[in-house]
């Protein structure tokens, strides 16, 4: 999907405001040359303070973004684009995280046992002209889970670093019976979604040909001459905050239908 703008990303300094070695993994499968700066931001936000947890996760991806984003201000060669992510487990109204320790691991793979939790990934990709907020959630129903399963699971310590304390793409994709959505948005990144929302911010051609279809050729032409900070499609509409650049919340532009 990214091929028709490969050209303006090989030319691009971005940046990843995560550790995580599944987001780079992702980012790389679609051949992205990126480096990656952790974000320091501590993760602290009240979940109960946000409409959905999907909400919550974008509002954590900002905030690492934004983060670095000030760090790296003053950086003679600051980043083009930087990319922000956050994904939490939810279950009965409760967002589950990664675990303290092992003790706190089991606890949430009890919960999480035969029953049908959703996944949530919030991104936010920020360019020196405009930021793209969205999330997409991924419905996982996990397998009955035995005392000596669970337990033997944490022994790989593979659970102690995950939103869950589960890994689909390790020793803990034995756990879960099947998903409905996204498979790389439970990894931690939904990627068909990222790459639309990528290719929007670059391709101009794409912005005309959605625009023209639905309000004119020439009314496109003329939204389209005021920069792209304040535009989103009707196809992302629904999803997408868009902001100024210093982070300043715009209302996406209402298109007519």
């Amino acid at each position: 999907m990214l091929e028709p703008i490969r050209h303006a990303l090989d030319f691009q300094r971005i940046v990843l405001a995560s550790v995580s070695p599944r987001r780079s993994e992702i980012l790389h499968t679609v051949g992205l040359n990126f480096e990656i700066m952790p974000s320091l931001f501590e993760e602290d936000l009240d979940p109960h303070k946000f409409q959905s947890h999907g909400d919550y996760a974008v509002e954590t991806a900002y905030r690492k973004v934004l983060d670095v984003s000030e760090r790296l201000s003053r950086d003679p060669n600051p980043p083009d684009i930087i990319i922000g992510a956050d994904t939490v487990v939810s279950l009965d109204g409760k967002v589950f995280g990664k675990p303290e320790d092992a003790k706190m691991a089991y606890k949430f793979l009890e919960q999480l046992s035969g029953r049908q939790h959703t996944v949530y990934t919030g991104v936010v990709i920020k360019t020196k002209e405009a930021t793209i907020k969205f999330h997409e959630s991924t419905n996982v129903q996990m397998a009955y889970l035995a005392d000596d399963v669970i337990r033997g699971y944490i022994r790989t310590k593979e659970p102690l670093d995950k939103a869950g304390a589960y890994g689909i793409q390790g020793f803990g994709g034995s756990l879960i019976e099947k998903i409905e959505g996204d498979f790389y948005n439970v990894i931690g990144l939904p990627l068909y979604s990222f790459c639309k929302h990528l290719r929007w911010l670059y391709d101009d051609k794409l912005k005309r040909i959605e625009l023209s279809r639905t309000i004119g050729p020439s009314a496109a032409t003329d939204v389209l001459s005021e920069g792209n900070k304040n535009l989103v499609t009707p196809q992302l509409k629904a999803s997408v905050k868009v902001t100024g650049v210093k982070g300043r919340e715009r209302p996406p532009r209402t298109v007519p239908s």
